[in-house]
């Protein structure tokens, strides 16, 4: 039985080379973005590539299309097996990002994707997961999101000082956890993925990663065996030693 993935904001980056590296896997991945053109370009490239590819509409910030993507997957589909919360955008106040200058209209802005967007997608297409033998559910989150990295002296990411995104992603650290423990007697596995710092129009492109190398971290959690982790921060490590992936401190 083919399996079917669901990625948000795959039309590009990340997204993007994660859709191709599940659909290598032979699984149908649905390409889910918010701009229509941008997303059928990709789905079609995908295709043209000889993988099972559909764009699907879906802005993770508007419900209605969500609700309309979870039906548009149950009519053709019946389940969904593997959900990838790639979806999110980067926003700061001032030149440093100082917490001082934050403004409650940015950080609003960047939980209604990061945050709000993936409890929305989540719970929506929650009923079809729950229909697959075994779905997984990675939700893309970053190393700066973990509090234990940035309260740490030693740490690399130490320097960091900007509020809107490290708090979207320390919060969709604890959802992933809370998820992972609400379905803790199910099939279904819940973690969250760290790509590392990958260089993509996200910060223009400044990261020191490929997105075929943080693609990879998403895919083995969506991947996982039935005796595989549920509830963790997996990924990229900031290591002396080279690249390495494991489990990071929340």
């Amino acid at each position: 039985m083919t399996q079917i993935a669901l990625i948000t904001g795959a039309n590009k980056g990340i997204g993007y080379a994660t859709a191709r590296a599940l659909g290598e896997r032979g699984m149908t991945v649905l390409v889910a973005a918010r701009d229509a053109d941008r997303g059928r370009t990709a789905a079609k490239e995908l295709s043209g590539a000889g993988l099972d590819a559909k764009f699907v509409l879906l802005d993770v910030t508007d419900a209605a299309t969500v609700r309309a993507a979870a039906d548009l997957v149950e009519e053709e589909f019946g389940r969904l097996d593997v959900l990838v919360n790639n979806a999110g955008i980067l926003r700061a106040d001032g030149a440093a990002g100082e917490p001082s200058r934050t403004t409650i209209g940015t950080l609003r802005e960047v939980f209604e994707t990061n945050v709000y967007g993936v409890v929305t997608v989540t719970n929506a297409f929650l009923p079809l997961l729950r229909r697959a033998p075994a779905a997984r559910i990675v939700n893309v989150s970053s190393e700066v999101g973990s509090i234990t990295s940035l309260t740490d002296p030693a740490s690399p990411l130490f320097v960091l000082t900007s509020v809107p995104y490290p708090a979207s992603k320390a919060a969709l650290n604890m959802i992933t956890a809370m998820y992972a423990k609400e379905l803790r007697d199910t099939a279904i596995k819940v973690n969250a993925a760290n790509p590392g710092y990958t260089a993509t129009d996200f910060n223009d492109h400044h990261g020191f990663r490929t997105p075929e190398q943080a693609a990879a971290v998403n895919v083995h959690l969506a991947t996982l065996p039935a005796d595989g982790p549920s509830g963790l921060l997996w990924g990229h490590l900031i290591t002396l030693e080279g690249d390495q992936n494991g489990v990071l401190a929340w």
